[in-house]
């Protein structure tokens, strides 16, 4: 049974490196597990409750922790380590923003008997202004989840078993976490790339190497390398990207953040498509306000600009959620998806 705080053994009492531990890792405050069958109303309540729980004597505890000396313990590492993990403690208890580096679990249901539930961690870095791939965004969790749906239906004559071919190599562009890419590689049981600016790679690589035995153990796999859209070739991998038109499926899940994006998103995607009829462009891009649907809007424009154009074959609206924002009405989030190949279509031509 946890410890009620005015039952934390003071620092006068000198209490121990164990003991100290012990209490700082009771105190962790995780961020949810992501899970569609449950609320979000409910997991923010929930994670609001254990953080409002005492907040103002744990915060007064923790405090202390980071104000002593620690002097009684003779391991300056221990205290380091003390002190380090009391910021953690403290830090959560201020929102995600300032939570540090986190792991979560996201669950995923089976596919039938062909494909039990399974869970990928992903690790995010602390987060920062400039570092929005440091983040799993709601809308990758939605398309990942979407994507056994994507195979049966507008994937259908690229993942069709019964053709006798191997399911083709897929890229995921401006992959952030990875989430999206990870699932695909183990529902597709295919070689997925994963591919995001250079600085976001390491994490990229991580997480990556974290669930690499899940999806070998489903018949998938994946590399990671940098793709800068635009970039110089010195921001891209060449053995990886050196080549045009190398796929037959190119996933991206909310791309759109500044003006020079949408352009950008629709070159990189015509640079990577495989040539021919069959090749998709899988698109979701999370319409969370007035300027996410005027970025939406250019993007559609954009490839339809280009010297050979892409059009859409096909889109549709997804429910989805963030955990960006504060309260309930921010988390809900409408997900646009879009299906783009290099043939005619109805819906644009």
């Amino acid at each position: 049974m946890a410890l009620a705080p005015e039952d934390f053994p003071q620092m006068w009492q000198r209490p121990g490196y164990e003991e100290l531990t012990g209490i700082l890792e009771s105190l962790e405050l995780s961020p949810p597990v992501w899970n569609h069958r449950q609320q979000r109303s409910d997991i923010v309540a929930q994670q609001e409750s254990l953080a409002t729980q005492r907040k103002a004597e744990v915060t007064r505890y923790l405090s202390s922790i980071i104000k002593s000396p620690l002097a009684w313990i003779d391991d300056y590492d221990k205290q380091e380590a003390l002190w380090e993990l009391a910021s953690k403690r403290m830090s959560e208890r201020c929102g995600r923003t300032a939570m540090g580096e986190v792991t979560r679990r996201w669950p995923f249901e089976g596919d039938g008997a062909a494909c039990e539930p399974f869970e990928l961690i992903i690790k995010e870095p602390a987060l920062t202004g400039d570092s929005l791939g440091f983040k799993t965004w709601g809308s990758s969790y939605v398309l990942s989840r979407y994507l056994p749906r994507l195979a049966a239906t507008s994937l259908f004559k690229i993942f069709d078993e019964t053709l006798g071919q191997p399911p083709p190599t897929v890229l995921e562009l401006g992959s952030g976490t990875g989430l999206l890419g990870v699932a695909a590689a183990a529902f597709w049981q295919t070689h997925v790339i994963l591919s995001d600016l250079p600085n976001i790679v390491p994490n990229l690589k991580d997480n990556m190497e974290t669930n690499k035995d899940l999806v070998e153990s489903r018949g998938g796999s994946m590399s990671v390398g940098p793709l800068t859209w635009g970039g110089e070739e010195d921001e891209i991998d060449q053995e990886l990207f050196g080549e045009s038109f190398q796929f037959k499926v190119v996933l991206v899940a909310d791309p759109l953040y500044d003006d020079d994006h949408p352009a950008l998103l629709a070159s990189a995607i015509c640079q990577n498509l495989a040539l021919g009829s069959e090749s998709r462009a899988v698109v979701m891009v999370p319409m969370r306000d007035d300027t996410t649907r005027g970025l939406l809007e250019s993007f559609k424009q954009a490839m339809l600009d280009l010297e050979t154009p892409l059009f859409l074959e096909e889109e549709k609206k997804l429910d989805g959620e963030d955990d960006w924002g504060e309260d309930e009405d921010e988390g809900q989030v409408e997900c646009w998806l879009g299906v783009f190949s290099r043939g005619g279509s109805p819906l644009t031509a």
